[in-house]
């Protein structure tokens, strides 16, 4: 059997044109996502990675595809975009049944401003989809130090310390 690529392109199409459900048809039943986020936990299986994707998918603003590598069962993509006018960078590792489907997501995400952004955006709604009204309301508050802080760091401090 002959390995194909074509969940990995239908992910990407998915992707950009911000469409959950055909971004989930791309899975396999029991796709795992490894997040850039916490190691406290995965998410697992169609369901939940439905539901992650449709929340992502909205409070990420543009996504483009800009690279695609791929050995075998493993491909490495990469996007660039805007979440709420920060720039944003992912790299995903996609690991691929003997069929092409894809088992396996581990997201990497730079610059921090944009991954604290992406956690400031994410967090609440999938608190609320968790039934964790508090929660919801609460991660917005920690998120947002987090933010100010890295952006702060990002805008400010950083600049100074370029090589001269």
């Amino acid at each position: 059997m002959t390995l194909t690529y074509a969940a990995v392109d239908q992910w990407r199409a998915a992707g950009e044109a911000r469409d959950a459900a055909a971004a989930v048809a791309a899975l396999t039943e029991d796709v795992r996502l490894i997040s850039p986020i916490t190691e406290q936990f995965e998410f697992r299986g169609r369901a939940q990675l439905g539901q992650l994707l449709e929340v992502a998918l909205g409070a990420i603003d543009s996504i483009t595809y800009t690279d695609q590598v791929a050995q075998g069962t493993t491909v490495a993509l990469f996007y660039e975009g805007t979440i709420g006018g920060t720039r944003i960078h992912e790299a995903q590792r996609l690991r691929l049944t003997p069929d092409g489907l894809i088992s396996e997501i581990t997201l990497y995400v730079r610059p921090l401003p944009a991954l604290t952004r992406l956690m400031s955006r994410l967090g609440p709604e999938l608190a609320r989809r968790n039934g964790q009204p508090g929660l919801a309301r609460v991660i917005p508050l920690t998120a947002g130090m987090l933010h100010s802080m890295a952006d702060t760091g990002e805008r400010r401090f950083m600049p100074r310390a370029a090589p001269r």
